[in-house]
């Protein structure tokens, strides 16, 4: 059973940065593709960006273009998110989801496993 560990989230001013880390513990982690999702109060949970197996390829939604970044480490079995120029917008719980195959998928049904989520609160 694959486990999705969420850490990094807390509470930043407008303009800052965080980085989410989300640890994996199934064995063949480099043969996937990894993914961020949000989801704020009252909203529905929406891709935030996507890395292939072998971090080749990447990802974004377009409101988080050019501020964040998806990276992953798969000998430290490890997905991170680096967040910059954080807004308001992007106060939401976030989820580190698993796909399917080693391609990015193209859509959230090619996910098959999710953490708990992390917490990011940026007040306006």
């Amino acid at each position: 059973q694959v486990q999705l560990v969420e850490s990094g989230g807390g509470l930043v001013q407008p303009g800052g940065s965080l980085r989410l880390s989300c640890s994996a513990s199934h064995l063949i982690f480099a043969a996937d593709a990894m993914g961020w999702f949000r989801q704020a109060p009252g909203k529905e949970r929406e891709f935030v960006a996507g890395i292939s197996w072998s971090g080749s390829s990447t990802l974004y939604a377009d409101s988080v273009k050019g501020r964040f970044t998806i990276s992953r480490d798969n000998a430290k079995n490890t997905v991170y998110l680096q967040m910059n120029s954080l807004k308001p917008d992007d106060t939401a719980v976030y989820y580190c989801a698993k796909g399917k195959t080693g391609v990015i998928p193209a859509t959230t049904s090619g996910f098959d496993s999710w953490g708990q989520g992390t917490q990011v609160f940026v007040p306006s």
